[in-house]
Parts: C-alpha cells; structure tokens; sequence
C-alpha cells in the first residue's frame, strides 16, 4: 500500500500504484508511487503529452530523459525506466526522502564547515562524473541538489542540461538562475560548459557556509554587474581554506579560473574526503525513451487531481502539538519555542500563500515560492543583520489550513517583531471563531 498524506484513491500506472503529489512543476507533476513487484518507493514524474507538444518540448523532455539514464553515479538521482500512454509520460525516478538541500538551508541557516564540505565534495564527484559523459547540468543550486535518507547529496532536474554541438566545444544558450549563472553566460557569447558549472558549484558552497546568496540584488542589472566584477565579501566566520577555494572558483574570468581536477586537489576540499565508488558501468538503453515518444502504451492515465498543500494525518498533527512536540530534545537553544509560529485560516490554501507573498512585499522582503514554501528574507529593520522565515501551507481537515512560520536566520527578537507586524497585517486570512459569551479570538496553535 503507498504511503503518504493526501486523499483520493490510489491510481496504478504498470506495476506501480501511484499515490499523493509531492511536487509540482510547470509541465510535470511528481507523484509518490510504489513498484508493486518488488515493493520499492520510486517517485513518478507525470507529463501530459498535450502540453509538451503544445509547447514544442518534446526534444528537450526526451534529451532530459537520455541525460538522466546516461549520468548513472550516486550522486546524481536515478532514472529507472520510461512509460507512456495516449495522454501521459511517466518517468520513474529514485525517491529521495530526505528533501531538498534549499529547505535544509532555509529551515536550519547556514551549515558548519563539516556538512559543508562533506556535500560540496558530493557534489564535486557528481558533477564530474556528468561533465566526464559529456554533459552540463547548467542550472545547479540548493533547489536541485537533493538528500537521500543517509544524507547523501543527489543532483537533480536536468531539464536545462546540454550536450555541447559536434565538433564545438563552445555551449551558447543563456540559460539557468541569475544568482548562479557564471559572467560568461551573461555575456551571449559562447561558454564552456563544465566551467559554468564550477561557477555554480562555487556560489553553492558559498550559500551552504554563509546561509545567504553572495550576489543578491532585486535589480538585474545591478545583479549581472556584481557577479561579472565578482563583486561579494565573506562573512567573519569563513575559514581561510574556504575563503581562498571560493574566490579560486568565482573567477570571473573562465580561462584562469579553477578546474574540477584543482578543485580536488585543494587542501580544504581534501579534509576528511572519500572518494565516491562509483556504480560500475553498465549498458544504457534508450528504446523505452524513444517508445515513450513515438509509440504509448495503452496505460491507464487518469490523473485529474490538483496538486495542493501537504495534508496533516492525526500522527503529524499530534507530533505537532506543543505538549507532545519532542524538537526541543534535540535542538539545545533555549529559545527553541521562540522559533515558530503557525495559525489556521480558511481562506484557499493558493490565497494564503499569495497574500502572505504580497504582505512580506510590502514590508520589504524579498519572496521565493516553490510548491506550497515560501522563503521571505532580507534585510532587519535596522538594516544591520539578515532575516529568513520560512512558511509552510498544510491541510489539517476540508478547508482547514494550517500555516506554519519558522525562524532560518537572524535574531531571535528581530523574528517575533516580524511575525507581530506580519500577523498584524494577514487579520483577514487568521481564522477567528466565536467563543464563550459571543467573543472572539485569533485560533493559534502557537503564538501567532
């Protein structure tokens, strides 16, 4: 039986029976499902065919495809097989458990050294193995660098990854997120690939130690201007390994910026590091991916539901509870209870999420959403240090939702002030109900 928290019947798509969405992107939903031969957990990416050729990415989702299957390494998320009906593609993936390394991030701050480097050189051994196949991921950051149950780093969406043209080593396409993309890429000329993506792996391992992005600015212009100059600064508690690889590796001239192989070399990324064994190589076949294309199957397909918040099941919403939530066990700071917020509201879950994004706005944060998160950061009102919440929609019951609000970085106090004048401003979303004697109250499970 397959796990998770939403309703609705179970579909079976092959020999898998497919369960709640777990994500959400612009052509694809990812679903959780299970391979009922063998009993594994696999996450189930579901394409309507529509759109894609509506779209004309059909060439681009196929060469996904055959990336994926190529690029077998265990730090690079696997491919299992392709299926197709009439209206869908289904690809089957390695479910990884334990999130993205973005939420990581956002929920925790930044990493201590150790983890930092344990995922760089994770990273470093996956993309190298990718760029030795002849492949560019171009598009690498926290959102797309996935954590297995060991903790392990898995990269991820290869949606904007390339094969350089036959006999041009020279890629050409701008493309990937701007606070990640090296300066040549902006510049519309050609680029090499594999030392775009050391660039991004460099901005990566900065954002891991520093908890916040070295080029950061809400005018483009001034953004692409700061990362052609190189132009960021170290927070005090950088070491000096880390510091000297990092500005190795945001060169922002590609000729004599460093290679994978140096990176390797470095005496930072060398503490404690153990290479990768790798998966022994094995004959790649692609005809279930050119079937999927050009000849479906008669797979069932019906796969109507809409992607919404994570629904809460009573285990989730008794660990929940403040007199039965075990964290502070293991978080020691004192003011773990300070942490978090979460009120309900009854309002659409799309509506919450939009007037939150629109209130942090108007105080002056910056907002990032993806699926039914929200990161709002910036700067305190002082302008002195930076602040980072985290915000999560959940189903609790039919129209019910919760709304939880978590500290990621910043001051204690500098966080309740927030969420004060933050909840001051979302009065029409807080679900109020009556209480004894006609009164009425904000409902909070925390303080909020």
């Amino acid at each position: 039986m397959v796990g998770g928290g939403g309703g609705g019947a179970l579909r079976r798509v092959g020999k898998y029976e497919v369960g709640r969405t777990i994500g959400e992107g612009t052509f694809a939903k990812v679903k959780f499902a299970q391979n009922t031969e063998t009993g594994e957990s696999v996450a189930m990416k579901v394409l309507d065919r529509s759109s894609i050729l509506k779209h004309k990415m059909a060439e681009q989702i196929k060469r996904e495809i055959s990336i994926m299957k190529l690029v077998r390494h265990p730090n690079v998320v696997r491919l299992h097989e392709v299926l197709a009906s009439r209206k869908k593609i289904f690809i089957i993936l390695e479910f990884i458990t334990g999130g993205e390394l973005f939420d990581k991030i956002i929920r925790h701050g930044r990493l201590n050294e150790a983890d930092a480097r344990r995922y760089f050189q994770q990273l470093i051994d996956g993309v190298d193995f990718c760029h030795n196949k002849g492949v560019y991921h171009r598009d690498l950051k926290p959102e797309n660098l996935l954590l297995d149950s060991q903790g392990n780093l898995k990269i991820s969406d290869f949606g904007l990854s390339a094969w350089p043209a036959q006999g041009s080593s020279l890629l050409r396409t701008t493309c990937g997120t701007p606070n990640y993309v090296a300066p040549e890429v902006l510049s519309h000329k050609g680029y090499n690939g594999a030392l775009a993506d050391t660039w991004s792996c460099g901005v990566i391992l900065y954002v891991l130690l520093a908890g916040y992005l070295p080029f950061d600015e809400v005018d483009l212009t001034t953004l692409y201007g700061k990362i052609e100059s190189a132009e960021y600064s170290f927070p005090p508690w950088f070491s000096g390994g880390a510091k000297s690889l990092i500005r190795r590796i945001l060169d922002p001239n590609p000729d004599t910026r460093i290679r994978i192989e140096e990176i390797r070399n470095d005496g930072w990324f060398q503490k404690n590091y153990e290479p990768i064994k790798e998966i022994e190589s094995e004959e790649v076949n692609l005809d279930d991916v050119n079937a999927a294309f050009d000849d479906p199957e008669d797979i069932e397909d019906a796969f109507d539901d809409e992607a919404g918040p994570l629904t809460l099941n009573a285990f989730d919403l008794i660990v929940l509870s403040q007199g039965l939530n075990l964290a502070a066990l293991f978080d020691r700071r004192q003011d773990y209870d300070k942490l978090r917020n979460r009120f309900l509201s009854r309002k659409p879950a799309k509506v919450i999420l939009s007037s939150m994004e629109v209130v942090a706005q108007s105080m002056g944060f910056k907002t990032h959403i993806r699926n039914y998160k929200m990161r709002v950061e910036g700067l305190n009102a002082n302008k002195t240090s930076h602040v980072s919440i985290m915000v999560e929609v959940f189903e609790v019951a039919p129209s019910i939702f919760m709304v939880d609000l978590q500290r990621a970085a910043g001051d204690t106090s500098e966080y309740n002030t927030f969420v004060s004048n933050y909840c001051s401003k979302l009065e029409d979303i807080i679900w109020k109900f009556p209480m004894e004697k006609g009164k009425s109250r904000i409902s909070r499970l925390s303080k909020c």
